[in-house]
């Protein structure tokens, strides 16, 4: 299976308010970014929206290290959701799991790679963690300027 390495990061002008996020796939030499919009969302939607992207974007099985600056989607993927499954997707406060949708995604397009999950910390100077910030900040400034061409905003 391909070595893969996936940077990932979301970003919200306002929690909740417009929305991106952004990722940036590395095999061996070869580099592509991903980027999308939400005009009214939450920075952990997006967060996870940009690992569920990423894993869409894979033609077959691979070896991933997914890089993080969320702990909410590192710990809630290796942790947390086997025991909100157990529980019926109540937290163990007893309310509805948030974001159910796109754990459930997350985990559905998880299930052909094998993944190592690394937490890494954000706006720390880390590289790829500065690019798919820049990704999903940029996708922001697009939707927000296509909304108002189109009237929408």
């Amino acid at each position: 299976m391909k070595k893969v390495e996936i940077f990932t990061d979301g970003a919200c002008s306002g929690n909740p308010g417009p929305g991106g996020w952004g990722a940036v796939l590395r095999y061996r030499t070869v580099e592509k970014e991903l980027s999308g919009y939400a005009p009214s969302t939450t920075n952990n939607r997006m967060e996870l929206t940009a690992v569920v992207e990423s894993l869409r974007a894979l033609k077959e099985p691979c070896n991933l290290v997914i890089y993080t600056d969320s702990r909410y989607l590192k710990d809630g993927i290796t942790s947390w959701i086997h025991t909100w499954k157990r529980n019926g997707w109540k937290t163990s406060g007893k309310t509805p799991v948030k974001n159910k949708d796109l754990w459930e995604a997350l985990e559905a397009a998880s299930h052909k790679h094998s993944i190592e999950w690394r937490w890494i910390r954000g706006h720390a100077g880390h590289a790829e963690n500065e690019r798919a910030d820049r990704l999903a900040r940029d996708a922001i400034c697009k939707g927000l300027s296509s909304q108002k061409k189109s009237g929408a905003g």
